[in-house]
């Protein structure tokens, strides 16, 4: 009898937002963590049933704080858990404004497949740090008036031009913080994670959108 490869294990990893400078660290009452811990537990729901395991990244300080770059420290310090846990994982990535910028910048680690930037700030042309061959979904409220949507579908779409697998899908009328139609939010991003993380048949949200 041949020898079937057992498939690598998927992981996936939430980044919350947060505030272009703060030197504090984010408590859990803060709308940040709580929409995301909120978020991360609806998609432990989605994904187990697919052995798909989820954790939210834990900040030390609540902001991006310029060079510094402290949520893609502890992004990065979050992968290499991970990977000392569990060995050659296939991770994905999902961010929030700050936190998605902060998976942009993570795109290039080892083991990284799929990435989901919800409502992202992007300030720089941060996708373009996205290598090629990556999948990437980007969702947006159109009404969103903290981070710009038309700059992030640009991006994605830029991505896509440079050979990232990369999906827009806009939400008419939300705006930035997840409020609008949650259940939307959840369920694109857990059937995009599914379809590019567990080696399932389907069919990825924003196909119809794909740059």
């Amino acid at each position: 009898m041949d020898n079937v490869e057992a498939p690598r294990p998927a992981h996936v990893l939430v980044l919350p937002g947060g505030r272009p400078v703060g030197t504090t660290p984010p408590r859990p009452w803060h709308m940040s963590q709580m929409r995301m811990r909120l978020f991360a537990d609806a998609l432990r729901l989605r994904l187990s049933k697919y052995d798909i395991a989820v954790d939210l990244v834990d900040y030390r300080y609540r902001g991006w704080n310029g060079d510094h770059m402290s949520p893609v420290r502890d992004g990065l310090r979050a992968i290499e858990s991970v990977t000392r846990r569990r060995g050659d994982v296939r991770l994905g990535l999902v961010g929030h404004a700050m936190g998605a910028r902060a998976i942009a910048h993570l795109a290039a680690q080892h083991g990284v497949e799929s990435l989901v930037a919800l409502a992202p700030w992007w300030p720089t042309d941060d996708a373009d740090l996205i290598p090629a061959g990556r999948h990437l979904l980007v969702a947006h409220g159109t009404e969103d008036t903290r981070t710009d949507p038309r700059m992030a579908q640009s991006q994605a779409m830029a991505a896509g031009d440079r050979g990232v697998y990369a999906r827009w899908r806009p939400l008419p009328g939300a705006g930035h913080f997840l409020l609008t139609d949650p259940r939307w939010w959840a369920d694109t991003t857990a059937d995009f994670l599914t379809c590019t993380l567990s080696g399932k048949p389907t069919t990825c949200p924003g196909d119809d959108h794909a740059s």
